[in-house]
């Protein structure tokens, strides 16, 4: 069946959810302490991105977590472009991605390898589902921009423990974090937490003020420690009312939220892009009975091209 719309000016998007999530992410500080940190709850966009893919669960919970903490770190930097973390390990899982945009574009995949997943019983660890392997934090502004990575080795048994290991060497950022990821009633809900001790301010009192700092930074930490998962999880609790809990006797402010939303950016005429790109005997290859077939591994949408549109596309004759 040939296209009415040649494949390089055909921008349709697959029929994904057109989501967005006003209050995604809610950043705070204690007014005169070192505490700063984001409250990120994903509310219904979770449950949209995570069920895609028809994976088993303690999979879908590392990646919904994944999810949350890459839009809480996301938020606390100033860029265009993408911020992604990726995993890669020797694990079942071999590789993890989620990728969010400065306008808060959310999106993210796994790859698993079922036999090794068949191994690890019904509920592996985030560490068994890994494996081995390495964390890496990528900020990509874009080709014209110098591209920020950094990467530690996977350490620890979920993915606070692996992200506290990264920030403690790489960042030699003190940083509390606590994520949330589950199926509720209402379908898949994942959540962060995020928090960190920025520096205080020197002059006369620099070391009585280091003192206190770290006194805030303590009892900040003790506090945030109080955090259920049913509340970080709970869309009915408003994250200032959740916010208010942890610190209304710590001069708490609230910034305005950030929203987030349902980000696969795939379209059409970008995959016709990458199709070009192939030589002819490949393109050949790839065609069934006449047709190409690509999947989006973010949305999981089978695009499908003829063959023959491809061709004129690229100006072959």
């Amino acid at each position: 069946m040939t296209q009415s719309t040649p494949p390089f000016l055909d921008h349709d998007r697959p029929p994904v959810p057109d989501l967005v999530v006003p209050r995604g992410v809610t950043p705070f500080h204690l007014e005169g302490k070192p505490v700063r940190g984001r409250l990120v709850r994903l509310g219904p966009l979770a449950d949209a991105l995570l069920t895609r893919h028809a994976n088993p669960d303690a999979v879908t919970r590392l990646l919904g977590e994944a999810l949350a903490l890459t839009a809480g770190l996301a938020a606390a930097l100033k860029f265009r472009g993408s911020f992604s973390l990726q995993a890669k390990g020797d694990g079942p899982i071999s590789m993890l991605l989620a990728d969010c945009t400065d306008t808060g574009e959310l999106r993210g995949h796994v790859r698993i390898e079922p036999e090794k997943l068949a191994m690890y019983g019904k509920n592996p660890s985030a560490r068994a589902l890994l494996g081995r392997g390495y964390l890496a934090f990528t900020c990509d502004q874009g080709q014209d921009m110098e591209r920020y990575q950094g990467i530690v080795a996977i350490e620890g048994v979920d993915l606070t423990e692996m992200t506290a290991s990264y920030f403690a060497s790489s960042e030699q950022l003190r940083t509390h974090l606590r994520l949330a990821c589950a199926k509720t009633d209402e379908g898949w809900r994942a959540a962060a937490f995020i928090m960190e001790r920025v520096a205080t301010e020197g002059g006369l009192g620099a070391e009585l003020d280091a003192m206190d700092g770290e006194d805030a930074w303590t009892t900040a930490v003790a506090l945030a420690s109080t955090l259920k998962d049913e509340e970080l999880l709970d869309d009915a609790l408003p994250p200032e009312r959740l916010l208010h809990r942890l610190f209304h006797q710590e001069g708490l402010m609230v910034a305005p939220s950030r929203a987030l939303a349902y980000g696969c950016r795939c379209s059409r005429s970008r995959l016709v892009t990458v199709l070009e790109g192939f030589p002819t005997a490949d393109l050949d290859h790839m065609a069934e009975e006449g047709t190409i077939t690509m999947t989006c591994e973010f949305c999981n949408f089978d695009f499908k091209f003829n063959r023959e549109s491809i061709d004129r596309a690229a100006g072959h004759a």
